[in-house]
């Protein structure tokens, strides 16, 4: 074995690189990082030579000149002051490697004043070895690294194409961008603007300016506080009918501070379960406020993993406060009716009725009348809760106007914008799920006579096995063999449908749930029967029974996916109309 030697200060800094800098990806998050640090509110990026050049200008605070050399060193840092700090950790950056590791691998110039300072400080760096000279320039830093691995060849060989390099840069700058809309960020690749956002404009036009601005209509807020915990979450959610094809999409802060965190992650796959097709994914800008104290982000030299005290909580807080937000921000609009013919008021006169409970706030335009009518009406459904509403006016109601039925399988339906077509089946597909979802019983429904259905032996097994959760939903099916059973009960919705396509459609689920858990099972269980229950596409409907599935989907909590996934709706907005006509509006 060989004598131990001590290592050089450039060898020990390149053996610490391979984990902090990875790639040319890893330079920029590092030194911009330091940048938002520093207090800048403008930032700008500059790539070149295949991503192996980079350039960070920043407006900050800029770095002291007895500070300078020291600052290059390895584990020298301005952002820890004792071991109790470092629980309690404020700043993106904390470890002192960032910048030791950077001009161990490449090529370093950094030109730096304070606002204290006539005179800025520039520094030269290559392999580790460091000189300074007083230079002129502007308050703030910028920082040129070149020849990026120019020392390490075998490291050269494992990155990828430049596009993909700099795809990875990209990434990273909207990311930081969304986390820190008070910041102005420029990239270029090349000399060619890629980003460029202003300051001080809000999150939502930081979201705009980095992507489509028709994205605004898509989107619903997310805020709220646990006043007791200090937790706050803030930031922007999807529709369910908006989805792209990548969970790059979803961006997720702890503390302004980009995180890849599989507790948040759960939080937002559970708050769009059953409302997101296979393989589509929400977009979502999430920041989570928490006390430095309550977690540990010093769990690996990147800075984007991230440990909780309390992981249960921030599970829970995350997914109700999405679901919250989906559940309480629905598409349609009020629309006033102001129709003397059917209605007149006296300012100030109190209308006492019995409603359902206040969720279902969709009613026909015919079914107005007989309302006011009468200043007391019972409307016999369930849940019925006594309120009082006082007019002033009229009255303001959401009204349904279905103007009719395409392919008889598309309800169409006027609304104060938009023309809105609605999926028929898995419109009432939806409905059904939220009632049986909601039930403690499903009512079933007793078979004197029922048909032997022929089973294969492992089928017959799927079933025997999944007993339990079966009766939990209505049903109740016996082997008389080891490839025949019959139905004892089905659910009472079920009442109409072939007993063959029913089993079918439990088979099929139960094929595809037989590696998952039980409440998975239950749930496939339970969207077959809403599925089965609803009504079919080609099924030719009255204009009572549209209304009725339009006045049903507007009282449920997610009116804009069936349980699938699959959207419910789609507008035209009425100006799109009116412009292909060349009519304005």
């Amino acid at each position: 074995m060989a004598r131990i030697k001590q290592l050089s200060v450039n060898l020990i800094n390149q053996i610490a690189a391979g984990e902090v800098i990875e790639r040319p990806y890893s330079v920029v998050k590092e030194l911009v990082e330091n940048s938002i640090d520093a207090g800048a509110d403008k930032i700008e990026i500059s790539v070149s030579n295949g991503t192996r050049n980079i350039r960070v200008a920043d407006n900050g605070s800029g770095i002291h000149p007895d500070d300078i050399e020291l600052a290059f060193k390895k584990h020298a840092t301005s952002k820890l002051t004792n071991e109790e700090s470092l629980f309690n950790i404020e700043t993106l950056g904390f470890r002192g490697e960032a910048l030791a590791s950077i001009i161990s691998i490449a090529k370093v110039t950094c030109t730096t004043r304070t606002a204290d300072f006539d005179f800025g400080t520039k520094v030269e760096s290559q392999n580790s070895i460091v000189k300074t000279s007083k230079t002129g320039c502007s308050k703030g830093t910028i920082m040129d690294v070149n020849d990026i691995f120019f020392n390490q060849p075998a490291r050269l060989k494992f990155l990828k194409s430049e596009k993909t390099e700099f795809a990875y840069i990209q990434e990273l700058i909207q990311s930081l961008a969304l986390a820190n809309p008070n910041i102005a960020f420029t990239l270029k690749n090349n000399n060619s603007e890629i980003i460029k956002t202003t300051s001080d404009e809000g999150l939502l036009t930081r979201i705009t300016q980095i992507f489509d601005s028709n994205i605004i209509n898509e989107l619903r807020q997310v805020d709220k506080t646990d006043i007791l915990s200090g937790i706050k979450i803030s930031g922007y959610i999807s529709l369910p009918g908006y989805t792209r094809s990548s969970k790059k999409t979803i961006y997720t802060f702890v503390n302004s501070r980009t995180v890849k965190c599989p507790i948040l992650m759960k939080a937002v796959d559970t708050a769009y379960k059953n409302m997101l097709p296979t393989g589509r994914f929400p977009f979502v800008v999430i920041n989570i406020d928490i006390s430095p104290s309550e977690i540990d982000v010093n769990a690996h030299p990147t800075k984007r993993e991230i440990r909780y005290k309390n992981p249960n909580q921030i599970f829970n807080f995350v997914q109700s406060a999405i679901t919250a937000a989906l559940d309480n921000n629905k598409l349609q609009k009020e629309i006033p009716v102001q129709n003397e013919n059917i209605i007149s008021f006296n300012s100030n006169k109190n209308v006492n009725f019995i409603q359902e409970n206040s969720d279902d706030e969709y009613i026909s335009a015919f079914e107005v009348k007989k309302i006011i009518d009468k200043p007391e009406v019972k409307i016999d459904k369930i849940n019925q809760t006594k309120i009082d509403i006082k007019f002033d006016a009229a009255p303001v109601v959401k009204q349904i106007n279905v103007i009719g039925q395409l392919k008889n399988t598309y309800i169409l339906v006027e609304n104060e914008d938009n023309l809105e077509i609605i999926d028929q089946h898995i419109a009432q597909e939806r409905y059904i799920y939220e009632q049986l979802k909601s039930q403690k019983e499903i009512a079933s429904q007793l078979l004197i006579v029922s048909d032997v259905l022929d089973v294969s032996p492992e089928e017959s097994d799927l079933l025997e096995n999944a007993k339990l959760q079966l009766s939990k939903f209505g049903y109740k099916i016996e082997n008389i063999s080891d490839t025949q059973i019959i139905f004892k009960k089905i659910p009472q919705i079920l009442a109409q449908v072939k007993l063959q396509d029913i089993l079918s459609e439990i088979l099929k689920n139960l094929k595809d749930s037989a590696d998952t858990d039980l409440d998975t099972i239950e749930e496939k269980i339970l969207i077959t029967t809403s599925c089965k229950a609803s009504v079919k596409a080609g099924d030719k409907l009255t204009l009572w029974q549209m209304e009725e599935i339009v006045k049903n989907l507007r009282s449920t909590k997610n009116p804009y996916t069936c349980p699938h996934g699959r959207p419910i709706s789609h507008y035209i907005p009425i100006k799109d109309v009116a412009a292909f006509f060349n009519r304005n509006i």
